[in-house]
């Protein structure tokens, strides 16, 4: 008995190499991205990877390719070993990876849209990475404020231990000293050790950065110690406009009020300012805050329910008694940012109303609406006047339309667009006005063809609108003559429009006349017998055409005389003419060595056959373009034969038979001489 196992095999391909290390410097931070790239000798195979002694991975490569991206693992700062692995085969490869120290500063801040107010305090966090093994780091760190006053606090970071990380928090202005406030509003630098690294927040009087209509503002203001028991005026405009003036007393050196913001307001920014300042303030009391409204997206279509492009939609904002314009862009959408409130919009094209008055709300999100427009779409098609089924490819067409505006005033507009139609002869525009006066000019070849059909009116109110443009056809005539001037019946007369498309087929009558009617154009007329292309010219048909065409390939008298190789005629060879590869003819030649025959010229291949051969003793190719007769016959030259009193013999035959002649006439001579010696 035979036991067989079937054992996989691994293929072995390439070597175990790390190919690339991104960043290519090798240099990186704690949590940065490392990409490694490289390849195993095993196919499919397991390979590990390690930061020096930190496993970051077991996987699986493909084919023989290792792609794998990982962070850099929390180290102290120094140089380390990344070694990629090939389990099956045991084989290492390594490269080197550069830890640096980073510096880190983290403001803890509320989630936007909120902000610190004015007296708030900020907590700091500070960290270093990559820092030295088993090492307490100092930090100073330093908060410089609007008014350009520094205030710092030095703090120890925890041990940084085996990680290389240590951290501390501290709180501004807390930590910072006696001195140290958020009494200012504005923007606050905060620095670790200098220039290591740096971060910035922002105390606002407003607990927002942003409001909507409606919405309650907290407004929060300290350092006014000085103006106790005082009034203070809050001011908010807008540009050069005041939106309102809140008086309040100070109490405790803060001011503290409260504002609902009005339902009028418009989408933009605002600011608020407190006066008089004391003092004891370096940096005035003003801030920007922003009305932003909703994201509002209104989706114009067509009665074909296609993107409606360059609509301008006019809302009204009943609330304000204001109209903001958008213009749908070319994917049908017209984009805007509303408040609260109640709307309408309408919708215009070239300034005609083709949509509205649609009424909508805005409460409290982004929203989308969609407007259906007056637009309509057209088809156009250019068809054959005689028969509707054949449609034109490539026509020009010149569309004028006509029309009044209703926005900003009443004006007659007119509009040109330059088309073609496709290769199933239409053409199709979108978003048209239906009440427009309409006019097409169609053209082939700068020619147009449809003064009494150009205008059209009145659209309906439909998803598409259809509209033919009929083309005239003209009569061609075609006479076709041979050479002679002789008619040639049975002719396949072929015209192809040059834009291509346009094909017509007509055959000769016994008097060699054919007519198409082919559309209007320039036409290849070419002119087939048998298949066999006869002539070929251009035509323009605009009107009627008559048109001779002069075939003087058409039965061609094609003499061919077959010589030996000292010219003299060969009676009796076989000639074959043929065309394409297929015999069209085959005759003897007579004792002049010709064969005639009356045939259609071009390129034609000869055979000459001798006796019973199967084989051609000679294959050639020649061009007859015109008569060949008795005076200029095609000359078939066969070198390899020779005529001697009336047989036909190869040369090397009549070459043995002149060497024996020559030697039997030089023996004969010699004998003679050597014969009259002895007589004497």
């Amino acid at each position: 008995m035979i036991f067989s196992q079937t054992i996989p095999l691994h293929v072995n391909a390439v070597g175990v190499a790390i190919t690339s290390i991104s960043p290519e410097t090798h240099e990186g931070k704690v949590g940065e991205l490392i990409r490694l790239a490289g390849t195993i000798n095993t196919t499919d195979g397991e390979y590990k990877i390690w930061f020096e002694n930190n496993l970051i991975t077991t996987n699986t490569s493909i084919g023989n390719s290792v792609n794998y991206s990982f962070l850099v693992p929390q180290l102290p700062n120094g140089n380390y070993t990344i070694t990629l692995m090939d389990v099956a085969a045991n084989v290492n490869a390594t490269t080197w990876f550069y830890i640096e120290t980073d510096y880190i500063l983290e403001i803890t801040r509320p989630p936007h849209p909120q902000q610190l107010q004015e007296g708030a305090a900020v907590n700091i966090s500070v960290s270093i990475t990559g820092g030295k093994e088993n090492t307490v780091y100092a930090a100073n760190v330093t908060v410089k404020t609007p008014a350009n006053e520094t205030y710092w606090a030095l703090v120890h970071l925890s041990n940084t231990g085996y990680t290389g990380t240590g951290n501390a928090t501290i709180t501004y202005p807390n930590d910072f000293g006696i001195n140290a406030h958020t009494n200012y509003t504005g923007t606050y630098i905060v620095n670790f050790n200098g220039t290591l690294t740096s971060a910035t927040f922002f105390i606002g009087l407003t607990d927002r950065a942003e409001y909507h209509r409606g919405d309650l503002m907290k407004i929060k203001a300290v350092g006014y110690s000085m103006l106790n028991n005082d009034n203070v005026t809050i001011t908010i405009t807008f540009g050069n406009t005041t939106i309102a003036r809140l008086n309040k007393t100070v109490i405790d050196g803060v001011v503290d009020a409260n504002w609902t913001v009005p339902s009028n307001v418009i989408v933009g920014n605002y600011t608020l300012s407190i006066k008089p300042t004391p003092s004891s303030k370096k940096v005035n009391d003003a801030q920007v805050f922003a009305v932003p409204g909703f994201k509002t997206e209104i989706f114009t279509f067509n009665l074909a329910d296609g993107p409606a492009s360059g609509v301008l939609v006019r809302i009204y904002d009943m609330s304000v008694n204001t109209t903001y314009n958008v213009t749908s862009s070319g994917d049908g959408i017209a984009s805007t940012w509303l408040e609260k409130g109640s709307y309408n919009s309408t919708a215009f094209f070239k300034r005609v109303r083709v949509s509205g008055p649609l009424e909508f709300e805005v409460i409290d999100e982004s929203i989308t609406l969609n407007l259906s427009c007056q637009l309509t779409s057209l088809n156009i098609a250019v068809a054959s006047a005689q028969n509707p089924s054949i449609k034109i490819p490539f026509v020009s067409l010149n569309l004028t339309y006509n029309y009044t505006t209703e926005l900003d005033g009443v004006e007659n507009k007119t509009e040109t667009v330059f088309l073609q139609t496709d290769i199933m002869g239409k053409v199709q525009l979108h978003s048209l006005l239906l009440n427009a006066v309409y006019r097409v000019n169609a053209s082939r070849y700068g020619k147009i063809f449809n003064q009494n059909n150009s205008t059209f009116s009145n659209l309906q109110p439909l998803p598409w609108n259809n509209i033919v443009i009929l083309c005239p056809e003209k009569p061609l005539h075609v006479n076709v003559v041979d050479a002679e001037g002789q008619p040639i019946a049975n002719a396949m007369v072929e015209a192809q429009e040059f834009m291509g498309g346009l094909h017509f087929i007509s055959y000769t009558d016994q008097s060699g006349n054919a007519t198409l009617n082919c559309i209007i154009g320039k036409y290849r007329v070419k002119v087939y017998s048998n298949s066999i292309l006869l002539k070929e010219t251009t035509v323009e048909l605009f009107d009627e055409n008559t048109t001779t065409i002069h075939c003087t390939l058409y039965n061609l008298p094609i003499y061919i005389k077959v010589v030996d190789y000292f010219g003299q005629p060969i009676p009796n060879a076989n000639v074959t003419l043929e065309r394409n590869g297929i015999k069209i003819s085959s005759k003897l030649t007579g004792n002049n060595g010709i064969a005639d025959f009356t045939e259609i010229g071009g390129n034609l291949t000869v055979k000459v056959y001798l006796g019973n051969q199967d084989q051609p003793a000679l294959t050639f190719t020649c061009s007859v373009v015109k008569a060949r007769g008795e005076t200029n016959p095609i000359k078939a030259t066969l070198g390899n034969y020779v005529i001697l009193a009336g047989f036909l013999m190869e040369t090397a035959h009549f070459s043995m038979i002149v060497l024996a002649i020559a030697a039997i006439a030089l023996f004969t001579i010699i004998e003679f001489g050597v014969r009259k010696r002895l007589k004497k």
